[in-house]
């Protein structure tokens, strides 16, 4: 009797995760795919389509004791109000909830991209390694990605990144100036 009352409570949920994520994989066909690029040293985060960036966000990464992973990494799901386990607690969905209110899982087990109940965290290295956003920017990126797109951790700076998030330049006096327009 219990296990079929367990089945019943959970095939409406199980029923509904399929469907939307079936939409989710639907949409991510019919789009081109994004990149994610994180920069674990400029603490933002850009969403990259055809070459042009669609948005940045400030973020926070693992902080030196659980450093963020670097690498190439792929979506494979997508939570709206997600619960949060740990060490055998759960935290139920809320504004309070440490992923805050949106997860994007990557296909490394127990890593993604999440909200947070500690905004003044954003631009720190303080995570457990995840890739931490302001809710309303994780809702807002949340909006965005599809299961299967790509997110790239990148730890170093590189051209790419500089590129991307600016820093090959210098900044005189408030003002950024090229290299190639000062002189240098």
């Amino acid at each position: 009797m219990f296990a079929v009352l367990v089945l019943a409570m959970t095939a409406p949920c199980l029923a509904q995760s399929s469907s939307s994520q079936n939409a989710s994989e639907l949409s991510a066909t019919q789009r081109t795919p994004r990149l994610v690029l994180v920069s674990i040293a400029d603490r933002r985060l850009a969403v990259i389509e055809d070459g042009d960036v669609l948005a940045y966000f400030p973020v926070a990464v693992g902080a030196a004791v659980s450093p963020s992973p670097t690498g190439e990494f792929e979506i494979v799901n997508r939570v709206a109000n997600p619960a949060y386990y740990h060490d055998g607690v759960v935290t139920t969905a809320s504004e309070n909830s440490p992923v805050g209110t949106r997860w994007i899982g990557l296909n490394l087990k127990g890593y993604g991209i999440h909200g947070t109940n500690a905004p003044r965290s954003i631009g720190q290295a303080a995570s457990h390694g995840c890739i931490r956003l302001r809710n309303r920017d994780v809702e807002r990126l949340y909006a965005m990605l599809r299961v299967g797109d790509v997110v790239e951790i990148r730890g170093e700076r590189d051209e790419e990144i500089a590129q991307v998030f600016g820093g090959g330049e210098e900044e005189v006096a408030g003002v950024q100036v090229s290299a190639e327009t000062s002189g240098q």
